[in-house]
């Protein structure tokens, strides 16, 4: 029998929660509305924070914190509230609704309470469950998502990039960073935040988002915040965490891809193009060269650039990639820059060094191959015709002369293609072949040309096919070795004491043709001789007389001496 009754009672037990409504101890609880889930129920030892109307059976209103406009904040299982209350509050959920009605004994009793309640008077409180904690609860956090690759997490002392949603229990906004459209910047574990929040960030990494409910004596406490946190209340934040860096970091260089072959790597004062993707922590990018379709120039180590980027491109080879992340203090700050960039915000850019230079720099010559015998060399004024190839440092090819249906043709020294190929291109075998690296500041210049990027260093594969050796500038012939002692008699072929232009054409090819002497590269020959004897014909008459022919030679001579005469 008495089993059966214990089987009852457990059974009533469990049926009170479904039914409507329910003593609790002569207290009677009718359950009007109950949220879909219940974490935690009220028991006793735990505040809790409620909004309340009190009426009288006759329906009357004598008591609401609706109409005060400030929840009740009571602790359970104290004695600090009616007995009745303290009954009819115990398991109650968050954002739970309930009636409770008390009986007097349970209530004022038969003194009553003033004028406001009558002695023997019945109670029926109408109950919202705003909010509930205990003494012994801690800060709890639950991760939502998390991103693979967590190389670091949040300790103290760190600073944090976050945003945040921060509500009550029962689901009121109070805060939002993305409302804001900016994120909370702090110190962690430095008093600047909640103790609440200080706890709740710890081990948090860049992209994850995790739940953090923070008892109200870790949160604003019996001040709450303002209007929008009220008196003891507990908070739940769901954070996303951007970024997070710490004032000592310095910067830090990865994934770096190091070219088999380099033969230099940048110093502070070098030049450099360089293509690069900007993006923060969490991968967003900011800013990209590649979208531009150029390079960024610069020059590394003298402040042209953000100090972690000026440091991160020192000691790099051409054509090495990594990857630099740079902490705000050797970024853009606490300010940011602009739109694109928040304040404190982590930095990293993957870069992918094209070349660089030095200003001091000049041509470098290697000499592929070169024939076993060699004569004579290339020089200032000669002309040449070579084969060449011109690429840039990465090895992108921009001209080949293959692509032309000639050799590629330059008189040496007379300002026909780039300083940097002209002295490359000198002291070279007819059959050599050489590679010439030709910094900017003797190639195109940081304008740079038609298919040649600004400040490009160019790399030249030069084979040199033959060579006319040439003349000193202002000259049209020289005599190879002495010219005749008697210039006129051997030029007057007939010894008529005159020569026209066709016995000085014919005495001009026989002296090239012998070896005695050498006309001008790239002129026509009769152009030549014909400019020569015009030269010597100073009174026009179509014809040379011996007062009239002087080398070129005595006619500086005798022009310098003018000029200093009448100096």
């Amino acid at each position: 029998m008495f089993a059966v009754c214990v089987l009852i009672l457990v059974l009533n037990a469990l049926f009170c929660v479904e039914c409507n409504p329910s003593p609790v101890g002569d207290v009677v609880v009718e359950r009007y509305s109950t949220p879909a889930a219940c974490p935690r129920e009220v028991k006793n030892g735990d505040h809790v924070r409620y909004h309340y109307n009190v009426t009288l059976l006759d329906g009357k209103t004598f008591d609401s914190s609706h109409q005060q406009g400030i929840p009740k904040v009571g602790l359970i299982g104290e004695g600090r509230l009616i007995a009745g209350i303290e009954k009819g509050i115990v398991g109650m959920c968050i954002n739970e609704r309930r009636k409770v009605t008390v009986p007097s004994h349970l209530a004022y009793g038969a003194a009553g309470a003033g004028d406001v309640v009558p002695p023997d008077a019945t109670l029926v409180f109408d109950l919202h469950l705003l909010d509930l904690w205990n003494n012994a609860d801690m800060v709890v956090t639950k991760t939502i998502s998390t991103p693979k690759d967590c190389r670091r997490s949040i300790m103290r002392t760190d600073f944090a990039r976050y945003h945040f949603n921060g509500t009550l229990l029962d689901g009121t906004l109070f805060d939002s960073s993305y409302a804001r459209e900016q994120t909370h910047d702090s110190l962690v574990g430095e008093g600047w935040l909640i103790k609440g929040l200080d706890e709740g960030l710890l081990g948090m990494c860049v992209g994850e988002i995790r739940t953090v409910v923070i008892p109200p004596f870790k949160g604003y406490g019996e001040k709450g915040l303002g209007q929008e946190v009220p008196s003891q209340a507990t908070l739940i934040y769901s954070i996303l965490l951007v970024d997070v860096h710490n004032a000592k970091d310095n910067i830090t260089v990865e994934n770096q891809v190091v070219p088999e072959s380099c033969t230099r790597k940048s110093v502070v004062g070098d030049y450099m193009r360089y293509h690069y993707n900007g993006t923060f922590l969490n991968g967003v990018t900011f800013d990209t060269s590649y979208q531009r379709n150029t390079t960024y120039n610069t020059y590394i180590g003298m402040g042209y650039v953000i100090t972690g980027m000026d440091q991160g491109l020192l000691d790099v080879c051409v054509g090495e990639t990594r990857r630099v992340i740079i902490p705000p203090h050797l970024a853009y700050g606490e300010q940011g820059a602009g739109k694109d960039i928040p304040g404190s915000a982590v930095l990293v850019f993957d870069v992918d060094i094209i070349d660089f230079h030095n200003p001091k720099d000049n041509i470098t010559v290697e000499i592929v191959s070169k024939p076993e015998i060699c004569n004579e060399t290339s020089d200032a004024n000669d002309l040449i015709h070579y084969h060449y190839n011109c690429s840039l440092m990465d090895g992108t090819l921009l001209f080949a002369s293959g692509n032309y249906e000639n050799h590629q043709e330059a008189l040496l020294g007379a300002d026909k293609v780039i300083d940097g190929l002209d002295q490359g291109l000198r002291g070279m075998c007819v059959g050599e072949k050489r590679v010439v690296t030709v910094p900017p500041h003797l190639g195109h210049g940081e304008k740079g040309a038609t298919g040649v990027p600004g400040s490009a260093v160019l790399v030249f594969e030069l084979e040199l096919i033959d060579l006319a050796k040439g003349v000193p500038p202002g000259y049209l012939f020289v005599w190879l070795g002495e010219s005749p002692q008697e210039l006129f008699d051997s030029l007057d072929m007939n010894k008529n004491k005159e020569v026209p232009e066709e016995e000085f054409g014919e005495f001009i090819k026989l002296q090239v043709a012998e070896g005695k002497g050498r006309m001008k590269p790239g002129m026509d020959p009769e152009e030549i001789i014909a400019d020569m004897f015009k030269n010597q014909d100073r009174n026009h008459d179509g014809l040379i007389t011996p007062d009239e022919l002087k080398l070129k030679v005595e006619e500086d001579q005798e022009r310098e001496a003018a000029q200093h005469t009448e100096l």
